[in-house]
C-alpha cells in the first residue's frame, strides 16, 4: 500500500484528478448526451437509467438530467452529424488527460503526432459502445439471478475496457499482460464508487440544489467526477505497483519475465530524485 501511495504522489494525483474530472465534466459528459440523441429510443432510455444510477441522481436533479437526454429531436437538429463529430473530437481532451495519467504512472517519455491523437478517439468509441451495450442488455433483465450475472459480466466488461484503454493510450509500449491488474483494479474501484454514490450523492445534490439551484447540481456532478478520477488514478498506480512487484505476484502478472515493456520500447524515465510529500500531489509539472 505504501508503494501505491508513493506512486500516487509521484503522479501528482490531486492535480491530475482535478484536471481529469474537469475534462470529464465539460467534454465527455456532454458527449454522452449528444451521442444518446442519435441512438434508438430503447437504448437512449437505458443509457439514461445507467447514467443517472451511477451518478446517484434523485428528485429535481434526476428530472433535469432526463430532460437533457429526452430532447433528442431538437438536439439532433441543432448538432447534426457534423456536431456529433466535433463533440467527439472535443471530448478527446478527456482521453488526453487520461493518457497523461498513464504516461506518468508508468514513467513513459512524452510522445507526439497524430498516432497519439487517434488512439484517444478509439478509446472514446470503445467506452461509448460498452456503455450502450451494457445499458441495452441491463434494461431487458427480469431480476434475481439475471441481475447478479449481469453485474458480474458488467464488471468484467468494464475492467476489459479500462485494460484496453490503458494499453491503447500507452501506445502499446507496455505489455498487454501486465496491464491486466490496471484494468481489474480500476473496474472494481470505480464500480464500488458508483454503488456508494447511490447512497451519498442524492444528499449532496439536494443540499447543493437548495443553496445554488441548477448551478449546485453542476457542482455536485463535479464532485462525483472528482471522486471517479481519484478511483482511476488508484487503478493506474496500483496496477503499476502490482506489475513491477519483485515477488511472486509480480512474476505471475509478468508471465515469469522481468520486463514490463514491449521489445523496442523506449526506456522508462528515472524515478524522483528525492522523497515525495503530500505537497507534491498538488503541483503540476510539464514533463508529460
Amino acid at each position: 500500500m505504501w508503494r501505491v501511495w508513493e506512486r500516487m504522489l509521484e503522479v501528482e494525483f490531486i492535480d491530475r484528478s482535478v484536471a481529469l474530472a474537469g475534462k470529464a465534466f465539460v467534454s465527455f459528459f456532454p458527449l454522452v448526451i449528444v451521442v444518446a440523441a442519435f441512438m434508438p429510443e430503447g437504448i437512449r432510455s437505458s443509457l439514461v437509467s445507467s447514467v443517472t444510477f451511477r451518478l446517484g441522481l434523485r428528485g429535481d436533479a434526476l428530472t433535469i438530467t432526463r430532460e437533457a437526454f429526452s430532447s433528442s429531436d431538437d438536439l439532433r437538429q441543432a448538432t447534426g452529424v457534423l456536431g456529433l463529430v466535433l463533440a467527439i473530437f472535443f471530448a478527446s481532451s478527456f482521453t488526453t488527460a487520461l493518457q497523461r495519467v498513464y504516461f506518468h504512472a508508468w514513467r513513459r517519455p512524452r510522445h507526439g503526432g497524430i498516432g497519439v491523437y487517434w488512439r484517444g478517439l478509439v478509446c472514446l468509441v470503445a467506452v461509448l459502445v460498452a456503455m450502450a451495450l451494457l445499458a441495452g442488455v441491463g434494461d431487458d433483465l427480469d431480476g434475481g439471478l439475471q441481475i447478479g450475472l449481469f453485474a458480474v459480466a458488467a464488471l468484467a466488461a468494464t475492467s476489459g475496457v479500462w485494460w484496453f484503454s490503458a494499453w491503447l493510450l500507452l501506445l502499446g509500449e507496455v505489455r498487454a499482460r501486465v496491464l491486466a491488474p490496471t484494468g481489474v483494479i480500476t473496474g472494481v474501484v470505480t464500480a464500488a464508487y458508483a454503488a456508494s454514490a447511490t447512497i451519498w450523492m442524492p444528499k449532496v445534490v439536494t443540499s447543493n440544489e437548495e443553496q445554488f439551484g441548477v448551478f449546485g447540481v453542476a457542482l455536485a456532478l463535479v464532485t462525483w467526477f472528482s471522486g471517479a478520477a481519484i478511483c482511476i488514478l488508484i487503478g493506474a498506480c496500483a496496477g503499476v505497483v502490482v506489475a513491477e512487484d519483485p515477488g511472486r505476484i509480480g512474476m505471475l502478472v509478468r508471465g515469469g519475465q522481468s520486463q514490463t515493456l514491449t521489445v523496442g520500447a523506449s526506456p522508462p524515465l528515472p524515478p524522483p530524485a528525492g522523497e515525495l510529500s503530500l505537497r507534491d500531489a498538488f503541483r503540476s509539472t510539464d514533463d508529460m
